[in-house]
């Protein structure tokens, strides 16, 4: 078990240390109730009330509240960010040890590298390369001439399609698919004839890719992941997306195909993205909103409908199923009123 004091801590993270420096922290944890021993953080300021009776032992918190606070504190300018990386010292997840485990399957023409890990049923198709301190987990696949980069980490049952690219110090969590034939159909008479998918999938370094996601490979180009990006649990992403670097997509997300996501994006949980479409660099989407046409411009957009109570809620659909009527009987009175109507805006429905 890892043994930190505040001040190694404050030190290692050039954080400014306030109270006593001798004690020891051997994990995190939240604000409430906290943990004797542990660390915490106090970043947003609605949880400032609990700060006063947390039982952690050290708090990562910005210097206003420093001021207010008498136990031990670790003084940040972004308090999330430091106890992120503190948080690294106490991680638990399983280091990479060389060597190939006796159930995988590896074709004599694969290229591993002596100090990657192979680990049980795992299956390396001719070609295919598996960079130093790579860490390939139980029951994943590696295809045909793929590549997988220095110390990137398949976490298990991950499945990574013919002449795909994974980049250096990766992370692929449990079940990730990436190389799939896209969602390419011709229509026939007779039904669907299907359009053969020959690009890859290339993957930058340093890119996280949540359990279950999946990833289609191009029809004729590729789809691109850019350094740095990070796709949460159960992401989809369709044949010649270009997602770029360091955008960030949560959970449930869906971007259909040839769509490219600028740099530096935050795209919330469950949003939907139609194919063919622009979206530019620095741009946030507010979860479940639904884009149909591209969105070149940085700034904050959103289309759900936040919850309200359920009797508020059924007033305002009964009024929105009442907008044409509505609608008409304006017209009506502009007409009689000898009133001009407004031109309809671009985008309006018509």
């Amino acid at each position: 078990m890892a043994v930190w004091t505040a001040a190694q801590l404050a030190h290692r993270f050039d954080l400014e240390l306030r109270g006593d420096g001798q004690q020891s922290v051997t994990g995190v944890c939240t604000l409430t109730p906290g943990r004797p021993g542990h660390l915490s953080f106090l970043a947003n300021p609605k949880y400032r009330s609990a700060l006063r009776d947390t039982a952690a032992s050290v708090v990562v918190l910005g210097p206003r509240d420093a001021d207010s606070y008498s136990g031990t504190a670790l003084v940040a300018r972004d308090p999330y960010l430091a106890f992120a990386r503190v948080s690294a010292l106490f991680d638990v997840q399983p280091p990479c040890l060389p060597g190939v485990h006796p159930t995988a399957v590896i074709d004599p023409s694969a290229r591993v590298d002596a100090a990657a890990e192979i680990g049980p049923f795992v299956v390396i198709d001719a070609g295919a390369t598996v960079g130093a301190g790579a860490r390939i987990a139980a029951h994943s696949h590696i295809g045909l001439n793929a590549s997988v980069g220095e110390g990137t980490r398949l976490e298990g049952r991950n499945w990574i399609g013919p002449n795909c690219v994974v980049g250096a110090r990766c992370r692929l969590n449990a079940g990730c698919v990436i190389g799939a034939r896209g969602f390419g159909l011709a229509p026939t008479p007779e039904g669907w004839e299907e359009v053969p998918q020959l690009g890859r999938v290339v993957i930058g370094d340093d890119v996280e890719i949540g359990a279950n996601t999946c990833v289609d490979r191009g029809a004729i180009d590729d789809t691109v992941i850019e350094t740095g990006a990070k796709l949460d649990d159960l992401v989809m992403i369709a044949h010649n997306c270009r997602i770029g670097a360091r955008t960030a997509i949560a959970a449930q997300t869906g971007i259909a195909g040839s769509t490219q996501v600028g740099a530096r994006c935050l795209i919330g949980g469950s949003v939907g993205i139609s194919g063919h479409l622009l979206i530019g660099d620095d741009v946030v989407l507010l979860g479940r909103s639904m884009v149909t046409h591209s969105l070149p411009e940085k700034g904050t957009y959103g289309s759900g409908w936040p919850v309200v109570p359920a009797r508020e809620w059924r007033k305002q659909v009964a009024r929105m199923r009442r907008l044409d009527r509505t609608e008409a009987k304006i017209k009506r009175l502009e007409a009689r009123l000898g009133l001009a109507s407004e031109p309809e805006q671009e985008g309006e429905p018509t």
